[in-house]
């Protein structure tokens, strides 16, 4: 096989993962696929070290939060193959009551920091991390401040009202 393109991919995750990973898009050219969180681990550790794959470059963990959704809290992994140039997107989708999915520290060690942010931020909790505590705010904090929890703007500044810009 030559270069691996998208098309290679998303056949190789087919064949493999069947109906435990979903294709979601390919936006700007970047795969996107769904899958659970008990198969994250094994679907992360197969794409790093299949020989043809190669997605030994962990680019970024980190979350979203759609309150609106039944599982809400998305966790998120970016992966890049450096050998074949081709980009992956994986996103794994957790219930408000019960976010936990395990640690991918035992495949990239730097993926620490990233997870400890997302923890930070999103109150996502991954579990088997070495050392999962704040990282970016206070240790005493309570809320996370990602989420989509809190207006976006104080309704009682009176700086912001109407009147004040002949509204």
């Amino acid at each position: 096989m030559g270069k691996l393109t998208n098309e290679d991919l998303v056949k190789k995750i087919s064949e493999k993962y069947s109906d435990q990973v979903t294709l979601l898009g390919e936006p700007f050219g970047l795969l996107t696929f769904e899958t659970g969180r008990d198969q994250i681990i094994d679907l992360l550790t197969w794409l790093k070290n299949d020989a043809a794959l190669q997605f030994i470059y962990l680019t970024d963990i980190t979350a979203i939060h759609y309150p609106e959704l039944p599982k809400p809290i998305g966790v998120i992994y970016h992966l890049h193959s450096l050998v074949n140039n081709v980009r992956g997107r994986i996103k794994v989708f957790l219930e408000d009551a019960d976010v936990h999915i395990p640690t991918a520290t035992n495949i990239w060690n730097g993926a620490n920091w990233m997870e400890r942010e997302t923890y930070d931020l999103f109150g996502v909790i991954f579990d088997g991390h070495p050392d999962l505590r704040r990282i970016l705010n206070v240790d005493d904090m309570t809320a996370f401040p990602m989420r989509k929890e809190f207006p976006l703007e104080d309704p009682n500044r009176v700086d912001k009202k109407d009147y004040f810009f002949g509204r």
